[in-house]
This record gives structure tokens, sequence and C-alpha cells, in this order.
């Protein structure tokens, strides 16, 4: 009688951590979870969670500044791919509205670095990164996706 009180009571804390832990959207998603209250500072380096939270932001580009092959391997969902190390990083970037906010990340957060040096340099007024990169947002639990 006292292991089957015991037994009861071990499945149902599990089957309520369950549900509870399985209620909400993850932390760290690109589509899903909370949506920033304010728009981050122009070169502002941000983690996982607030980046998250930020990019989900009306209005707000997705911009991967990796290789095309790094994207192709996978990248964040909605994420548009624009090489800042290609010979035309420049040129594409000067086709982008630089009122507009923009999510930037790379591999590690250099090049996304680099990539929010030349759009401040541009004129840009909305972009922040993502601190750590891709590698910390997998290690966050965020979601990433291939083709």
């Amino acid at each position: 009688m006292r292991v089957r009180r015991l037994v009861v009571a071990l499945v149902a804390t599990v089957a309520m951590t369950g549900l509870t832990a399985c209620s909400g959207s993850p932390e760290v998603s690109a589509t899903g979870g909370t949506v920033a209250a304010s728009a981050p500072t122009a070169g502002a380096h941000l983690e996982p969670a607030d980046f998250a939270a930020a990019l989900k932001r009306s209005g707000t580009t997705v911009l991967d500044v990796r290789t095309p092959a790094e994207f192709a391997a996978g990248h964040l969902p909605g994420a548009v791919n624009l090489d800042i190390s290609a010979p035309d990083a420049a040129t594409r970037l000067a086709t982008l509205d630089p009122g507009a906010p923009y999510a930037v990340y790379c591999h590690s957060g250099n090049r996304s670095g680099a990539a929010l040096r030349e759009m401040a340099a541009a004129g840009f007024v909305g972009a922040y990164d993502l601190a750590g990169g891709i590698g910390a947002w997998q290690a966050a639990g965020g979601e990433v996706v291939t083709g």
C-alpha cells in the first residue's frame, strides 16, 4: 500500500512536470514565445533569449551574414543570407532599407559584429546581433532549419 502511494505520487509529479514544461513556447524560438516590448539599441549584442524576443518584432529582417554553404547547412527560420565576406557585400547592403530593423547573426559573433560596424557606417539605425552566433542559439535550444 505504501509503495503504491509512492508510485502514484511519483507518476503524478512526473505528469505535472511534463505538462508544465511543454505548455509554453520555447524561450529561444524564432517563431513562438515572447516578443520584445521595445527595439534593441542599434549595435547591441543580444543573448539568445533576448535576440529571439527582439527578432519577432514587426518588420524585422533576420540577416544571416555567413557564407551560402553555411546558410544551406542550417539557419534560423525566415533568415535571409547576405555573405558579409563576399566581394559584393557592400553593394548588397546598399539595397537594404537603413531605417528598418535587422537581427544579424553569423557562426560565432565575429562576422555579425563586422556587419554591424559596416551597417552603422552606411547609416543603418536598427541593426543588432546575436552574441555567440548560431552556436549560442543552438546551445540555448533555438531552432535551425535547412533548405
